[in-house]
């Protein structure tokens, strides 16, 4: 029977917890110099080990994914009132941003887990202007508590995300 230490639980509970993550993308002709941020919703894609966004044509970090795939994604645990920050639990996570064809096996398998976790979202993946982009995780760096930090590669994350907890 395998083992998931308590770090990839923590690492696993985490991504699992949150529905949204900042996604920070290299800057864009007109944007200045700065690296773009925004938030995104986002969801697990288990039989690919992707992380699965569903974001608009229209939108500056869609363009700048298309133009530089390699792409950061923060995901936090929410600030509690009068408990320190210092300690909040996250995790950075390098990937490489790609878009599938639409009707491929990727693209159903993107579909099916984004509308999984976001059921009220369905209508979206039918608009024109919308597509979906897997983040293949390359690179990470959990905190998981103060004096608790540790490197998180590409593949530690996606055994982490697919473990199955009996």
């Amino acid at each position: 029977m395998p083992h998931e230490s308590r770090l990839q639980r923590s690492l696993r509970e985490l991504i699992e917890q949150r529905r949204t993550a900042a996604l920070a993308v290299s800057s864009i002709e007109g944007s200045g110099d700065a690296p773009l941020i925004s938030m995104v919703p986002f969801a697990w894609c288990a039989p690919f080990g992707c992380i699965v966004l569903h974001v608009s044509a229209l939108a500056a970090h869609t363009r700048a994914m298309e133009l530089h795939p390699a792409v950061s994604l923060l995901f936090s645990m929410p600030e509690v009132a009068g408990d320190g920050v210092h300690a909040l639990e996250r995790v950075s996570l390098q990937g490489i941003a790609s878009t599938p064809p639409t009707e491929s096996v990727l693209w159903a398998g993107m579909r099916a887990a984004y509308i999984a976790r976001f059921p009220e979202a369905g209508f979206m993946t039918e608009l024109p202007d919308f597509r979906f982009v897997c983040i293949t995780p390359e690179s990470g760096r959990h905190i998981a508590g103060f004096g608790s930090a540790r490197d998180v590669s590409g593949n530690d994350f996606v055994a982490a995300m697919n473990f199955k907890p009996e």
